[in-house]
């Protein structure tokens, strides 16, 4: 028996789509290592998602603001985006991921 994680209905749809699609483009392949840049550059450590909203790093292509679409979310919704920000940024390429390793350390 494999685990399957619960589907948790999304409340605020058009929030979360938005603030999904400006993830999906920062992790893109060809956008990876722009959008680590721009969070080495603000001295930010790469899973911490508040941060990276507060510093607007992920607002490339939004009408608002990636904080302000994430604080309209419900909690749940909240806790569904930052895991699927987590689970992008863990399928970012080994050599990106080694190229900017302090970004990624743990500590």
């Amino acid at each position: 028996m494999s685990f399957e994680q619960a589907t948790i209905k999304v409340e605020k749809e058009k929030e979360f789509e938005e603030l999904k699609g400006a993830i999906e483009r920062a992790f893109r392949p060809e956008a990876a290592e722009k959008f680590l840049k721009r969070v080495q550059s603000k001295g930010l450590r790469i899973r911490d998602f508040d941060s990276i909203l507060s510093k607007r790093i992920l607002d490339d292509g939004l009408a608002a603001g990636g904080q302000s679409l994430h604080q309209a979310l419900t909690v749940s919704d909240q806790a569904q985006i930052r895991e699927f920000y987590l689970s992008k940024l863990e399928a970012v390429d080994h050599d990106l991921r080694h190229r900017f390793r302090k970004l990624f350390q743990y500590y």
